[in-house]
């Protein structure tokens, strides 16, 4: 229970007491306890329980004062020496009244005691990528090129093998790269189509340069924020302090590897190479010795990360997930947006393109943020930006702009706070993962600038139903934050209706799920591969970031929803 709410409670006792019509008792009550305290002197100030009182209030000296002490002390005094009945009835309720929210002070200390310990449990496991590490991979010739997987406005992305030089374990993938380079043109293609995952487990991202020039420093310096999901060991040792002046002016501390946003495992510049399909698909960024109208530069950033089969996108494009891979892939965005924000990175450019896929030994959906070509961050980890002009970049994708930075002026002393936005995306995405078309989208109906609340579609899970709407507020301080509407969803899921209460029952039984959860997680972790599943890593975000008060705001957000009474939302 906070200090506000604990005055709260006082406060109402007061009123309670005045409205039954014992103002002028209470006054003559109040004027007799000053009369006793200056007639007796010190030893009345600094009254402490007496022995027949329970021994749990003789805490009270020290965390409230003695002042429930002094009430009720003075209330059995009264009966003794015969003061007014109502008198000492006024005295005790006032006593008592403090008492009980002492002890619900005393109950919420104990819980989130019980959440730190997890917490730092929990925090000291920290995730492990399953990439094998190799040693080398600083130079594109590092590489066998595969396919292109992907195209982006700034970007192009190809399958990739490293060499069997960079390989910790020579095998196969030796034999196959050997064949590849032996084969005919038309066997070369064949082949290539059908490589898996397996042979081709890296995919290689090739920014596209048009203003960076070709100085391995400037194309560092200013593409600097696709290195904030990069690993300790992305950039060569000698190269390591360009970066550490980006374009943001210092490039921020990087954010420490999470399973739900990508991992760079290697970044290096390289003259730009004539790959597959590079004619046709993007002739214009090309530089001028590959394509005589070209407009790029001759060198340009690589950046090496795993090999994903699908996006977001193309997945939901074949599928519809159930409702619980559903509520799970939600849960996935929620726990990789709040690991940024809690580190200081804004993405500002989250949509279903962004995210890649993979599916864990269960068939689970594995969701991984990627893309931080718009991202915001800075060293101050405030997540505020002046807008003192329009020049200023707002992020990327207008459509899922949320509606403090869709509306943003600019101006002397304008700043958008992005600290909300991308749950706001989040949150605009869940249509898709749940079969319906993003009502932001571009000829679908609404506008972030301007949409009503009311006019929000509806889902049949009741329970996400009340998180999506909740993200999409359009006020950002109504708005929870990823972390809050996260542990909305995993209370809904895990939790089961014994977590409904918010009485100080409710509180206990919370530190008992809490404690039953986090053995459950521990026992998964040492059976081997269950425990790297898509639901045990986020029972481990879930218990590495506990918070008392995120937890209370959470239960809150369920129970009480949009003001209404509390719904069947702890059904999943």
């Amino acid at each position: 229970m906070s200090v506000r709410h604990a005055i709260g409670r006082g406060l109402e006792y007061g009123r309670s007491f005045l409205q039954m019509g014992l103002l002028k008792i209470g006054g003559r009550v109040a004027a007799k306890l000053r009369a006793d305290r200056l007639r007796v002197g010190h030893s009345v100030r600094t009254a402490q329980p007496q022995a027949f009182l329970p021994s749990r209030y003789r805490y009270y000296r020290t965390s409230l004062r003695g002042l429930a002490a002094q009430l009720q002390s003075a209330s059995f005094r009264r009966r003794l020496t015969g003061g007014s009945p109502r008198n000492r009835v006024l005295c005790l309720a006032f006593g008592l009244g403090v008492g009980f929210i002492e002890e619900q002070l005393e109950d919420d200390r104990k819980s989130a005691a019980t959440c730190q310990e997890i917490q730092a449990v929990f925090r000291r496991k920290r995730f492990q990528s399953t990439m094998k590490p190799f040693p080398s991979g600083y130079k594109l010739e590092d590489y066998i090129i595969g396919n292109q997987i992907g195209k982006g406005s700034n970007a192009v992305v190809y399958e990739a093998a490293p060499q069997c030089s960079t390989l910790k374990d020579k095998d196969s993938n030796c034999s196959l790269v050997q064949l590849r380079e032996d084969e005919g043109e038309g066997e070369r293609t064949r082949s290539v189509m059908c490589c898996s995952l397996r042979n081709f487990p890296l995919a290689i991202k090739m920014l596209w340069n048009f203003g960076a020039g070709s100085s391995s420093e400037e194309i560092l310096k200013s593409m600097s924020h696709e290195l904030v999901p990069a690993g300790p060991l992305a950039v060569e040792l000698e190269k390591e302090h360009i970066v550490h002046d980006g374009q943001f002016g210092v490039l921020p501390k990087r954010v420490s590897a999470h399973p739900n946003v990508i991992r760079v495992y290697r970044a290096f510049t390289a003259d730009v190479p004539l790959l597959p399909g590079a004619q046709d698909e993007y002739p214009d960024v090309l530089p001028a010795r590959l394509n005589p109208a070209g407009l790029g530069n001759n060198r340009t950033l690589f950046l090496v990360m795993k090999n994903y089969p699908c996006t977001l996108r193309q997945y939901l494009e074949a599928s519809t997930p159930g409702r619980r891979q559903g509520s799970l892939m939600l849960l996935q965005l929620l726990e990789g947006v709040d690991h940024l924000c809690k580190q200081g990175v804004a993405h500002r450019d989250l949509k279903s393109d962004n995210v890649l896929m993979e599916f864990d030994s269960d068939g689970c959906p594995r969701l991984v943020i990627t893309d931080f070509g718009c991202c915001l961050a800075q060293r101050n980890a405030s997540l505020e930006l002046p807008f003192n002009s329009a020049w200023v970049s707002k992020g990327g994708n207008a459509s899922l702009m949320a509606p403090e930075v869709a509306t943003a002026v600019p101006g002397c002393g304008a700043v958008i706070d992005y600290s909300k936005a991308d749950a706001w995306a989040v949150g605009a995405i869940s249509y898709e993962i749940f079969g319906k078309l993003n009502p932001f989208y571009r000829g679908v109906g609404l506008e972030s600038r301007k949409y009503e609340e009311r006019h929000l579609p509806t889902l049949p899970p009741a329970d996400v139903q009340l998180v999506i709407r909740l993200l999409l507020r359009r006020n950002p301080s109504k708005r929870p934050s990823a972390r809050v509407a996260a542990d909305m969803l995993h209370l809904s899921i895990w939790g089961g209706k014994a977590l409904a209460n918010r009485d100080s029952t409710g509180m206990k039984k919370l530190a008992d799920w809490l404690l039953c959860q986090s053995a459950g997680v521990l026992l998964k972790g040492c059976r081997g591969p269950s425990g790297n599943s898509v639901e045990v890593e986020l029972q481990r975000s879930f218990l590495s970031n506990l918070d008392l008060e995120d937890l209370r705001s959470a239960m809150g957000f369920l129970l009480y929803g949009w003001g209404q009474r509390p719904a069947h939302v702890l059904s999943v």
